[in-house]
């Protein structure tokens, strides 16, 4: 939102700087995003010229002396038509930037004369597209002065970064009584239009909605005859050139001016180019309308229009028809303001892809009770600026506001924010801001005005109490300490999350965010694409539906990477997936992928690699690695941690796992991609991933108080026994070291598995699987009988669990 500072005190009654304006603009919530103070005019002078002789040598140039009001005259070569003996105009000296020709001057000489300056015209300042000639001020102006001070162009302009909650401030009117709010002067406020009103307007508004009255819940229309539609006045040009507004016609920048005047944005048709009367409807599949912007639009039935008998004239607030426009030639005008669903305004310019300063406003939602006055207050500068009669005023549809009523008890601004503001203070300040407020005492029933559709509860005029009294005056105040040093102030959620992020990246992974949003085809490809998971308002199509898993995002990610030429790449994410719409389908994943050799083993062409032909490619090992990297450390009991040969069907059959803990808790799955999965992303080369659901770890045992010390050590060597057993082919190894530990968890503190051999040999559908046990006296040195009887229950414990015989 753009407004410049005599614009501003039209509604402002104050003596304050422009400092302090934007300095208490950004304490009330209004954030100053840029002040331009115009300083790129402040070099342009005002001078006379004192001759005008014909060039020597170019019959269209002349060569003037130029009285600047500071001494010496000075030399200029000028093209200008209209440069004479005796014109006053603006003056730039060398060293000069020229906004409209983006030039900075210096010392030239043009066909052998020199030239120390330029006489300018309106378009070279930017003043306008006039370049017929340079400026012609008036004989009494000021010598040597600044050109923009008596232009008036020294007006600085600010900008303001609007939230999207607040549309009462997309008006200068409303950014002037919140700053009369907060003390810094006193609102002005305009008398009521005033005007004689000559016969009925003889267009008629119908609005044809069906049950559908809330796309367009009031419309008002007046007729004015006999206007003069001629450039507006030069105030009203310049402050629309200076919030970056092209000034059109005296009718259309009337339209604009009002939009950012006062909020109210409104279309004026050329009467003449109306057929018949005027339809608010929905638009019909396929209709099209040339609109303003010389585009033309394919419209939908999601679209409002105003239509007449010839078809549409009017894309409903969002952008008027290029063919019922006014120019030099109208006469008779039709001014038109309406209320408009900000909703289906949002999604018309979405879909259309039109935005525009009454769109910004009406998706945000206008005053409903200013639809009239806005009309009125129109309606009254055409006749100024335009002349003409004014017809009888019709309304359409419009059954007025019915504001809200808010209790307000006003201990709740202590409450919430710990200022201490007086109950007349707070009642004072609601007032200001055009609230009404009744009651005495700590409890209020406050009217919310028609402006502020923002406001709903008690939390929100406690906002509007704080942010006028003053967000500095809250006394910053430390978070009360935990009971306990080192005590629990994260959940284990929260704790889990970032061990699997530290553990990642430990591992040389790199973290990634990528978006929630994928493709229903992805989605499909990893489980999802539910109907309850699609977005009804998705910013692009292929980001139709919320991701079930983390790897498409990071499969694509990587093959992105390895299309720029970054091939060997390990990224990971911990972040939410989603099964369904409801908080308790929302999980906690931490997923990564490797590509190329970003393996742990080998990386790229490093020269210890040179003998291998390169690095190693990841594999599902590499997969695996990382998973239980994420399990041990969010402190997962590995030793009830299973794994499973195959995972889901993103994942090759063969070279993918999934990992519980017990029978039933799934912690996660890892492995190779499936041929088929890389294909349908347009994913390549070798690549492994994993995900571990954060959320399905249970939660730790409580401690037990400990009366040894926490680190206990054995005074007894550890021994180490092999074993090699003969399972069938499915068996896993993993199922043997489980028996193996299961013998005796007290003396059984390791397994390893250190050989698997197939061969005719061990039969039709045999192996053989070698494991070393670490054994651990605690209590006292084994004898040979103890280790003998260990050795059985290992033997008996692998071949009751896997069918296993010890290999001869």
């Amino acid at each position: 939102m753009k407004f410049t500072l005599s614009w501003l005190k039209d509604h402002l009654d104050t003596e304050a700087s422009l400092e302090e304006i934007c300095a208490r603009l950004t304490m009330i919530g209004l954030e100053v995003e840029d002040v331009d103070d115009k300083a790129a005019f402040k070099p342009f002078v005002i001078a006379r010229v004192i001759s005008a002789e014909q060039h020597p040598n170019a019959d269209k140039l002349k060569v003037l002396k130029v009285d600047t009001g500071s001494g010496e005259p000075v030399q200029v070569v000028c093209g200008a038509p209209n440069a004479r003996k005796g014109l006053v105009g603006a003056f730039a000296a060398p060293g000069t930037y020229v906004p409209g020709i983006d030039v900075t001057l210096s010392v030239g000489n043009i066909r052998g004369v020199e030239s120390r300056g330029m006489m300018c015209s309106e378009k070279e300042l930017e003043i306008s597209d006039d370049h017929t000639g340079i400026i012609d001020l008036a004989e009494d102006a000021p010598l040597g002065a600044s050109y923009a001070a008596y232009a008036g162009l020294d007006d600085p302009v600010i900008e303001i970064n609007l939230t999207p909650n607040r549309p009462d401030c997309t008006s200068v009117h409303g950014i002037a009584r919140d700053l009369a709010a907060s003390g810094l002067g006193t609102l002005k406020t305009k008398p009521a239009p005033s005007f004689s009103v000559e016969g009925e307007t003889p267009v008629k508004v119908r609005l044809d909605l069906g049950d559908d009255r809330h796309l367009c819940p009031g419309f008002a229309l007046r007729l004015v005859r006999g206007v003069r539609n001629g450039p507006s006045p030069a105030w009203m040009r310049q402050r629309l050139t200076a919030i970056g507004l092209r000034p059109i016609n005296a009718l259309v920048d009337i339209t604009n001016y009002l939009t950012f005047d006062q909020g109210r944005p409104l279309h004026v048709f050329d009467a003449a180019k109306v057929s018949g009367n005027l339809t608010v409807r929905r638009a019909k599949e396929g209709e099209k309308v040339l609109a303003l912007d010389t585009r033309e639009y394919t419209l939908s039935p999601a679209n409002v229009v105003i239509a007449d008998e010839d078809g549409v004239e009017s894309i409903g607030g969002v952008m008027g028809g290029e063919h019922s426009g006014c120019d030099e030639a109208t006469t008779d005008v039709l001014i038109e303001s309406a209320l408009w669903d900000p909703m289906n305004i949002a999604k018309t310019g979405r879909s259309l892809g039109i935005i525009t300063d009454a769109r910004y406003r009406f998706e945000r939602g206008v005053d409903p009770e200013y639809m009239v006055p806005g009309l009125e207050r129109a309606t009254e500068l055409v006749l100024q600026l335009c002349g003409g009669t004014a017809a009888k005023l019709d309304v359409v549809g419009y059954e007025g506001h019915t504001p809200k009523i808010v209790d307000f008890p006003v201990s709740e601004v202590k409450r919430l924010t710990g200022l201490d503001v007086s109950s007349e203070e707070s009642v004072s300040i609601l007032e200001k801001l055009g609230f009404g407020v009744a009651g005495s005492g700590e409890r209020f029933r406050v009217t919310v005005p028609s402006w502020r559709p923002d406001v709903d509860g008690k939390a929100d005029l406690v906002e509007e109490v704080m942010r006028i009294h003053g967000v500095d005056n809250i006394v910053a105040a430390a978070l009360p300490s935990h009971k306990a040093v080192n005590g629990k102030i994260l959940t284990t959620l929260q704790i889990r999350t970032r061990q699997a992020r530290r553990a990642l990246a430990s591992r040389g992974m790199l973290e990634a965010v990528t978006w929630s949003f994928i493709s229903e085809d992805q989605a499909r490809l990893f489980g999802g694409g539910q109907p309850a998971l699609k977005l009804a308002n998705p910013i692009a199509a292929d980001m139709s539906d919320m991701r079930p898993s983390l790897l498409p995002g990071l499969l694509t990610a990587a093959q992105r990477n390895a299309d720029k030429g970054y091939g060997d790449v390990a990224i990971f994410e911990v972040s939410g997936t989603y099964e369904g719409d409801t908080p308790d389908t929302q999980r906690r994943v931490a997923g990564g992928v490797r590509r190329g050799t970003a393996s742990l083993t080998g990386a790229g062409r490093l020269w210890s690699n040179a003998a291998k032909g390169g690095g190693k490619p990841v594999d599902v090992f590499d997969a695996k690695a990382d998973a239980i990297a994420v399990l041990e450390a969010c402190s997962v009991p590995m030793g009830n941690v299973q794994f499973e040969a195959g995972g889901p069907a993103w994942y090759h059959p063969g070279r993918s796992g999934t990992i519980k803990l017990g029978p039933k808790i799934v912690l996660g799955a890892f492995g190779e991609f499936h041929p088929k999965t890389l294909d349908a992303l347009d994913v390549s080369g070798p690549i492994a991933g994993f995900e571990i659901y954060v959320d399905a770890m249970p939660e730790p045992k409580k401690k037990t108080t400990r009366t040894k010390p926490a680190l206990e050590l054995s005074p007894f060597q550890a021994v180490k026994r092999d074993f090699a057993f003969v399972v069938d082919k499915t068996v896993e190894a993993a199922a043997i070291a489980r028996a193996a530990s299961g013998a005796d968890r007290k003396l059984v503190t390791g397994v390893n598995v250190f050989d698997v051999f197939e061969g005719s040999s061990l039969g039709e559908g045999k192996k053989s699987i070698a494991i070393e046990v670490t054994i651990q006296p605690v209590e006292r040195t084994l004898t040979d009988e103890d280790f003998e009887a260990l050795t059985a229950r290992i033997v008996a414990n692998v071949a009751k669990s896997t069918g296993g015989v010890l290999r001869a």
